[in-house]
């Protein structure tokens, strides 16, 4: 803002203290701001930390019951561009969401009608997925994260892609019938 920026978009979590930090320095700036909140990304099964597990075909995750309203980067990246050129947007707060509550249980199965193979969900120990993550060379303490990330603070839907954009979320089954043809999870 010192430097003459006149918009600011925040890509933010839903939840998180440290996220919630961010937001506020980005609100005191000066700028006109906009805030976008998002849940876990549709993504992450296709070009991040899952992709690995739905090849195998199992999802092995400390993660319980716990219900996530998946968002795809695609409509993130509607709302920001929509949010850094077009007037409107400024001191707004999205919550970005998917349409619908999903269970890792119903992502798997989800996975599996797109990828026309089982892509089964199991329910592990943080303990047993840090065992998991430190094998692949990551950090354990990642299993943590979805203890706290997954606590159910997050289970609720958000209307910011239809505040936004002027229409629904995309479906997390659309994304996976999409990604299984451009054959990212082809074995």
């Amino acid at each position: 803002a010192e430097r003459g920026v006149g918009r600011l978009v925040l890509l933010s979590g839903r939840g998180e203290e440290a996220a919630e930090a961010g937001e506020k320095a980005v609100m005191e700036s000066g700028a006109v701001w906009t805030v976008v909140r998002c849940a876990w990304f549709n993504q992450n099964f296709s070009e991040s930390f899952f992709l690995e597990p739905v090849l195998a075909g199992e999802l092995a995750l400390p993660v319980g019951g716990a219900v996530e309203p998946f968002v795809d980067a695609e409509d993130i990246a509607e709302v920001a561009v929509a949010a850094l050129t077009e007037a409107g947007h400024g001191g707004e707060v999205y919550e970005l969401t998917g349409p619908r509550l999903l269970s890792f249980a119903e992502v798997a199965g989800e996975l599996s009608r797109a990828v026309g193979r089982e892509v089964r969900f199991e329910a592990v120990s943080s303990e047993s997925y840090r065992g998991v993550l430190e094998k692949a060379g990551l950090p354990g303490d990642f299993a943590e994260l979805f203890s706290v990330i997954l606590d159910g603070r997050n289970a609720s839907l958000g209307d910011g892609v239809r505040r936004a954009l002027g229409r629904e979320p995309r479906d997390f089954a659309e994304y996976a019938r999409e990604a299984a043809a451009s054959g990212v999870w082809n074995v």
